[in-house]
């Protein structure tokens, strides 16, 4: 039997936001309007809840697509909380491999130096990928809102804008978008597991514009010897 849900109206405002920005080419701000000013500390908990609660091997096909050609392959992500990642990809035969060691929103280490930078823009998006949410800075202005089972929220600073949207349910979905001097400068949606296990993720960058989709293989605990924080030997 069909069901009907009834929204109040500002919730009916965010979910009409999410389904138009899923159906544009373009799409709008994750947060809308109504959203509130929030605390440093409410956020802190919106973001632990995609934080992962112990070290994450992930192994994913990527593919890449943008208006003149398509690359793909294979690639793993070494996650240990809260923020520290060891991402490896390369293509058929381990043509075109890049490796990275990223803690927060920092490289410490890249090989080719424009390992990250060839596949996504931004490091909040790149996180966003595996269903992680970024600290705010200091000194940026938050908003939010949650209810039921979705919660909204951004960060705005004199030229970035950094917003997120979790669902809950089975399965969840995340989105992430990030926005310099007014312009969209990317867009991530990742579907998760209700235990928080990636199962695919889309990044599309509209000035490409270009699309990154990862299919996760499998997810498992783990835990890394210290050398895999090394870049790789030559």
């Amino acid at each position: 039997m069909p069901q009907c849900v009834l929204l109040d109206r500002p919730m009916m405002v965010v979910y009409l936001g999410l389904i138009v920005a899923a159906c544009r080419s373009a799409p709008g701000p994750l947060v809308p309007a109504s959203a509130q000013p929030v605390s440093a500390t409410q956020v802190a908990e919106w973001v632990g809840v995609t934080t992962p609660d112990h070290s994450q091997l992930h192994r994913f096909k990527w593919l890449l697509v943008d208006e003149t050609a398509s690359a793909g392959g294979r690639g793993s992500a070494r996650v240990v909380p809260p923020d520290s990642l060891r991402f490896d990809a390369a293509g058929p035969f381990g043509s075109g491999a890049g490796s990275a060691v990223v803690v927060g929103q920092k490289a410490v280490w890249t090989d080719p130096p424009d390992a990250i930078a060839k596949l996504v823009p931004n490091y909040p998006l790149m996180w966003a990928m595996f269903g992680v949410a970024m600290l705010p800075a200091e000194g940026l202005v938050l908003r939010g809102l949650s209810q039921d089972s979705l919660t909204v929220w951004q960060y705005a600073g004199p030229a970035d804008t950094v917003q997120y949207a979790r669902t809950g349910g089975d399965p969840i979905e995340f989105f992430a978008e990030v926005h310099h001097a007014g312009e969209l400068v990317g867009r991530a949606e990742t579907t998760l597991k209700p235990d928080g296990t990636p199962i695919k993720a889309r990044l599309t960058v509209p000035s490409a514009p270009a699309r990154l989709d990862l299919t996760f293989l499998s997810t498992t605990p783990a835990t890394f010897a210290p050398d895999i924080w090394l870049p790789r030997p030559r």
